[in-house]
């Protein structure tokens, strides 16, 4: 039997809901493919628009980490999350028209306010979208897509890219690591001017 805050804070981080028909899927900066892969399952699926890739370099590394997994698939020299996640939604045949990039971004509260100012200088409106994020990114990424995208109904769709689930985060360091870090971010990011977003 769990603790009582091993329960809260796995409900509280661990953010999963069932994906719906939707104007767009943001995706949030990584080196894994699974995201972009299941975004584009999605968009062939027939359950979104757009899709918008994000990410730059990660404020903690001066370039860009590398593929993750299926690197024998995805080989390019990626220099950034969105150009490596666009790569990955092209392969597996989304048209690259309706793809929204965003490759400034250093960080999650990053992503979604820049994916903000992507999608509004392309002129589109969206009503209503799905993030597709690692598992335990869930929470910070509904948060600040929320705060950039407060008229739109968002939905959660993550995917697994380390074995770091809601069952079993409590029961190796690095899960712990992890998601304590998230609760930590989802706090620390959520103060601080938007304005700068804005400009």
């Amino acid at each position: 039997m769990q603790e009582p805050i091993i329960t809260d804070i796995s409900n509280f981080i661990f953010v999963s809901e069932q994906p719906e028909k939707a104007d767009a899927i943001f995706l949030p900066g990584g080196s894994h493919p699974q995201q972009p892969e299941y975004a584009a399952e999605l968009y062939h699926k027939g359950l979104a628009k757009w899709l918008i890739p994000s990410g730059g370099i990660s404020v903690k590394r001066d370039k860009w980490p590398g593929v993750r997994s299926k690197a024998d698939i995805y080989n390019k020299n990626y220099h950034s999350d969105c150009e490596f996640f666009t790569d990955v939604l092209v392969k597996n045949g989304v048209p690259i028209d309706v793809i929204i990039e965003e490759n400034k971004s250093g960080h999650t509260r990053d992503n979604a306010f820049l994916s903000r100012k992507a999608v509004d200088k392309k002129g589109i409106e969206i009503k209503t979208a799905i993030i597709v994020c690692k598992a335990f990114h869930a929470r910070r990424c509904l948060m600040l897509y929320q705060m950039a995208f407060p008229d739109v109904k968002i939905k959660v769709c993550p995917v697994h890219c380390y074995n770091i689930t809601k069952d079993n985060w409590y029961q190796t360091e690095e899960g712990i690591d992890r998601v304590l870090g998230e609760l930590a971010r989802c706090g620390n990011q959520f103060v601080g001017d938007v304005k700068e977003y804005l400009l």
